[in-house]
């Protein structure tokens, strides 16, 4: 089962990879290769994790909308400031009751790599310069399907899985 997971996601990162190519006519000129971010707060709200458990399953599916799997770029609020935030990678791991998006956010930081609520996903294509990246577990982000970009990249169904079972085992998901 795990080496068809691997086909599987191998062909949908190549069709992710060539809808991304379809999309160089809206990148930003300020910064080569990624589009321009969605200006302000686009109506992503947080919580966390244990308030928003729900099933989880890894479902990638190039339908030209955001599924359970797949990393998006997003605008994201500070916890400090909500009135702040920055354009991010968000792995989806799946929808809420009203249609939209529950995501958790990546990094690239080291330092993350010691803290009990990030864990390592590896690197991937989510990632220009290859780095390993950090999946923050307790803070799910509540983002509007209209408040994505379709640029991003298909998680591996093991990394993913690997997200699912700690959200699982610390967060009471199913």
């Amino acid at each position: 089962m795990a080496g068809f997971r691997d086909v599987v996601g191998r062909a949908l990162q190549a069709g992710l990879d060539l809808l991304n190519k379809q999309v160089d006519g809206q990148r930003s000129p300020d910064r080569p290769g990624r589009q321009a971010p969605r200006p302000g707060p686009s109506g992503v709200r947080t919580a966390p994790a244990g308030e928003r458990a729900r099933q989880i399953s890894y479902a990638p599916d190039l339908d030209g909308a955001a599924d359970p799997g797949e990393v998006v770029w997003t605008w994201v609020p500070f916890e400090e400031d909500a009135s702040q935030g920055k354009d991010r990678p968000v792995l989806v791991v799946a929808r809420a009751e009203h249609g939209d998006l529950l995501g958790l956010m990546l990094s690239s930081q080291g330092h993350r790599r010691d803290d009990a609520h990030w864990l390592s996903v590896g690197s991937g294509p989510w990632d220009r310069e290859g780095r390993e990246s950090f999946v923050r577990l307790d803070r799910v982000l509540d983002i509007p399907e209209h408040g994505i970009r379709r640029e991003g990249a298909v998680m591996p169904a093991d990394r993913f899985d690997g997200v699912a079972d700690e959200l699982r085992r610390g967060y009471g998901w199913s």
